[in-house]
């Protein structure tokens, strides 16, 4: 919304929800104390059924939110609980889930990947901690690319965000490596005729 200059969160959003109806979509608070979370998760919430609530795992002096997830779920809040990063992260939620309400946990495995840690065990480690709650989904969260596309399916996440400049590139999925390799000579070769380069 930043990026994009949004000025009007309860407009944007209904502009959204009036054209989707049915599939969840996830708004975040935007407050750091505990009581105006807690006050804006139910005004979002208020906006239609098919609101997910966002709420980061700490506040930004880093004190879980876990208690808070679980009050609001508690009442009913269906919640998207995001910023996660590690095992002890998602064993904090899995202690605090309402087994009857619907639970998205987004563990943040590019972020994971950008600091040199294999997101896979943990995510497949989340999964574990998640069966337990079968409306509880993993969602795969901030991709770097296609491959993270394959390793979310393969590892049975239930949801994975993917950006518009990934989905541009799903077109080259599966293609033959040694015509990979075959685009990229050309490429190169194309490049260097272009730059008008010579070597004598």
């Amino acid at each position: 919304m930043f990026r994009s200059g949004v000025v009007d969160y309860e407009a944007f959003a209904r502009e959204i929800l009036d054209q989707v109806t049915t599939l969840p979509v996830s708004f975040e608070v935007i407050a750091d104390d505990v009581a105006e979370m807690s006050r804006q998760a139910r005004l979002l919430a208020s906006w239609g059924d098919n609101v997910f609530v966002k709420i980061p795992i700490t506040n930004t002096q880093g004190s879980s939110c876990a208690p808070l997830i679980k009050e609001l779920a508690a009442d009913g809040l269906r919640l998207n609980v995001t910023a996660l990063t590690t095992i002890g992260h998602v064993q904090a939620v899995s202690e605090v889930l309402t087994p009857e309400v619907p639970m998205i946990v987004s563990v943040f495995a590019g972020r994971i990947a950008d600091a040199g840690v294999d997101p896979i065990p943990v995510m497949d480690q989340s999964l574990k901690l998640l069966a337990p709650y079968p409306l509880a989904e993993l969602l795969w969260a901030s991709p770097r690319e296609i491959l993270n596309i394959v390793q979310a399916e393969s590892v049975g996440c239930h949801i994975i965000t993917v950006t518009n400049d990934l989905l541009a590139k799903l077109s080259g999925l599966d293609r033959d490596l040694e015509t990979v390799s075959l685009d990229t000579v050309k490429m190169f070769y194309n490049d260097a005729v272009r730059s008008g380069l010579s070597l004598s």
